[in-house]
């Protein structure tokens, strides 16, 4: 093979390699679902339909969810002062991983009136993946404090989820789904595809590397037997 031939063909392997490892990255997907709250509330059961979103941002070893209420969901018979209701909630993971991720956020930043819906502020907690595999994450419980008194909110219709990773667990090996553990969310900012572009320039950093150790060995033989 000639010396431009043999270049070709690393340079084409190289870049191979390169597309693999991009294929190979971790996926994301989300979705925003229709969550039917029934809510035991101390003036009684209430209930309420709210799309949820949950998204997730790669942070160090970890992702930090943000679960996003679009409508909101039970109401108060007297008015809610500007911080008197503080919200939290529960992500339920399944797939490789099973178990909760707690949600918290800022009380009300306004005053929220009598017999309105209480719109919810965005929740947000780290997910730190302990397997590697796909691992779903659905709408939980919602609690609500306000004035001393405390109402749940439970899904009532299985929602399903509202967002999907592929993840790998801390110290483990690549894999095609996500891994969980209970701590503490338009599709996520995952990060994977910048490592992905890494490892494959790193590949084909070492093919040519490897293709230079070679073209010299040639020139070196062929320069002994001149």
């Amino acid at each position: 093979m000639s010396y431009r031939n043999r270049t070709a063909a690393l340079a084409s392997a190289a870049a191979l390699a390169g597309s693999a490892v991009l294929l190979a990255a971790p996926a994301a997907e989300a979705t925003v679902v229709d969550v039917n709250y029934q809510c035991k509330t101390p003036i009684g059961n209430k209930s309420a339909v709210s799309p949820i979103d949950i998204k997730s941002v790669k942070s160090g070893s970890g992702y930090r969810l943000t679960m996003s209420w679009q409508k909101g969901v039970s109401s108060s018979p007297v008015e809610l002062g500007k911080g008197a209701m503080n919200p939290s909630a529960t992500i339920v993971l399944g797939g490789a991983d099973s178990g909760t991720v707690s949600v918290s956020g800022p009380a009300n930043q306004t005053a929220i009136p009598a017999n309105t819906p209480i719109k919810i502020n965005d929740l947000t907690g780290t997910y730190t993946p302990k397997k590697t595999g796909k691992v779903t994450f659905t709408p939980g419980v919602l609690t609500i404090k306000a004035l001393g008194t405390t109402t749940t909110c439970t899904p009532s219709n299985n929602p399903g989820p509202a967002l999907s990773l592929d993840v790998t667990a801390a110290g483990g090996s690549a894999g095609d789904g996500q891994g969980g553990t209970d701590s503490g969310g338009s599709l996520p900012q995952t990060g994977p595809d910048d490592s992905a572009i890494a490892l494959g320039t790193l590949g084909g950093t070492v093919l040519l590397a490897g293709a230079a150790g070679a073209l010299w060995v040639t020139r070196r033989n062929q320069a002994v037997r001149r």
